[in-house]
This record gives structure tokens, C-alpha cells and sequence, in this order.
């Protein structure tokens, strides 16, 4: 990944290695320091080690199978991250075992990398305006020694620092890094359908489709809270949302937000005025 990728590449991999510290922090109980650069091969394996030492997992995509992603990361890296999930899980290894503890530690390395590299989907989805999924991925290295690389460091507090490695596919990066072509539709007008033809006959499976039910939601805002001040909840008690009295709710069609709109009351019902129609990447991360 040299310096010349497009911003829309750099920016995925800033959000892709920032949710590597949540992950990681959730699964772990412990938030490292997180950052990544861009690197030349020679750079890179004084980083994290030649490439032919790294255990490399292989990442497809369910919208091209050319398009794929390799995450390399040295002994210590994937044996320190599943030292620490496994504790935080009170499920510590038998130090005794050598070989019991280590194919434990790379099942729960893979564990942590189907979570990350499933949020590289979403941001994916996001960048492409369309919905990617991950495929089947595999313990295999890149067909040959990659010549750019992402490094992503790690700091743990309690003092390890590791690092990954990160290269796509010719095929992935010219789709995250291909600039809109002249004169092409906007992805959020594309997916809207087209409005009817007055006179014109609804298609019969349209006829059946228009029947189905979906639920319906307002939401008004959300928060969390401890489980010791959920509690101590009790008729009278207040619950702090996280959305002003004057911004728009948000409407659900079947758990997907579809529009915005104001809090209306209509004969003594409340209800909700529509005010925005919400783009399709905004209905996909809806859904993160």
C-alpha cells in the first residue's frame, strides 16, 4: 500500500485499524495503542518479520474472488492476543501442553481476525455503496512476497508492543482505489426505484410482495448502562437517551433505518413526520 493510494484507501484503513483497538479492548480487556503506515517490503520485515515467518490468514470476498486481503502476523502477535482473550475469558492455557496450547492460541487468533476483517467488510460496504460480505478465508500466504504493505503497530498497556501485516490484492485496491467514472449515476439514486408509470400494471410478484407486513420503529435514542444501575431502575426512574430534544428520530422499516423525521401528534397519537429519506450507506450501516 504505497503513499499514492487514493484517500478513500487511507481513510478505510484508518477506520478499519481504529476498530482493531475496540475489538480488541472488547474481547480482551485491554485497549492498545493502534496505528498503521504504509511500508516497502524491506521495511516491513523489520517491523514484523520476513513474510515467510508470519502466519498469514487469506480473507475473500463474497462480490469477487479476486478480491482478497492478507493479514500476516508474527508468533508473538497472534500467541500474545490470544494469551490475553483467553484470560479475560478466565479460560487461561495449560502451560504444560505445548501443542494443545498452541492450537488453541490460533484458533482464538482466528477467532479476533473473523471479527476484524468482518468490520473491514462493513467498511467496504460503505465505501462501495453496496453490501460485501466475507467468504471462506484460509491459513495461506500471498503468492509471492508482497511489495507494499500496511504495518499495523500494537501497544498494549501492559507494555507489548507487536505488529501486523496487511496487503490486498491488485483486484481489491483498484475497486477502493478507482474513482467514480464521469457521468455515473449516484449509487443512492440507483438503488431507489423508479416511481410507477400512472396506468402502468404492477408486475404479479410485486402484487404479492406489496401485501408483506414489515415492522415499523421509532427510535427515540439509546444509551447503556451498568448492569448495577439497570438495577436499581424503579417506576419514576429517569433514563438519559443520547439524542437532543430537537433532532430527528429515527424510523425503522424490519430493524433498518430508512428516513428521519420530527415527533408530530396526530389526534391525540403521536406520530412522525417525515423529513429525510436516508442514503443506502447509511441504511447498510445501519445494520453494523
Amino acid at each position: 500500500m504505497s503513499e499514492s493510494d487514493s484517500q478513500s484507501l487511507q481513510n478505510l484503513m484508518g477506520e478499519w485499524t481504529a476498530s482493531l483497538a475496540e475489538l480488541l479492548e472488547s474481547m480482551t480487556m485491554q485497549r492498545p495503542g493502534v496505528r498503521w503506515q504504509a511500508v516497502t517490503g524491506t521495511d516491513a520485515e523489520g517491523a514484523v518479520g520476513p513474510a515467510a515467518d508470519l502466519l498469514w490468514w487469506e480473507q475473500a470476498f463474497q462480490f469477487s474472488p479476486e478480491a482478497l486481503v492478507w493479514v500476516g502476523a508474527p508468533r508473538t502477535t497472534w500467541e500474545h492476543a490470544a494469551a490475553l482473550m483467553l484470560k479475560a475469558a478466565g479460560l487461561e492455557p495449560d502451560s504444560g501442553k505445548d501443542e494443545g496450547v498452541e492450537a488453541e492460541a490460533r484458533k482464538t487468533w482466528q477467532e479476533i481476525l473473523g471479527q476484524w476483517l468482518s468490520m473491514l467488510g462493513r467498511s467496504v460496504s460503505s465505501l462501495l455503496g453496496r453490501e460485501v460480505l466475507c467468504a471462506s478465508g484460509a491459513e495461506h500466504a500471498p503468492p509471492s512476497e508482497p511489495g507494499e504493505w500496511a504495518v499495523v503497530s500494537m501497544e498494549f498497556p501492559d507494555g507489548t508492543k507487536t505488529a501486523l501485516a496487511v496487503t490486498f490484492s491488485a483486484t481489491l485496491r483498484s475497486l477502493l482505489t478507482a474513482p467514480p467514472a464521469v457521468g455515473a449515476p449516484d449509487p443512492d439514486i440507483q438503488a431507489q426505484p423508479a416511481p410507477p408509470t400512472p396506468g402502468a400494471k404492477t408486475p404479479p410478484t410485486m402484487e404479492l410482495l406489496l401485501d408483506v407486513e414489515l415492522p415499523v420503529s421509532i427510535s427515540f435514542g439509546r444509551t447503556e448502562l451498568p448492569l448495577k444501575e439497570v438495577l436499581k431502575l424503579t417506576t419514576g426512574s429517569i433514563v438519559e437517551l443520547n439524542r437532543g430534544v430537537n433532532e430527528p428520530v429515527e424510523i425503522l422499516v424490519n430493524h433498518c433505518l430508512v428516513a428521519r423525521g420530527e415527533v408530530v401528534v396526530v389526534d391525540g397519537n403521536y406520530g412522525v413526520r417525515v423529513q429525510r429519506i436516508v442514503s443506502r450507506q447509511e441504511r447498510l450501516r445501519s445494520l453494523h
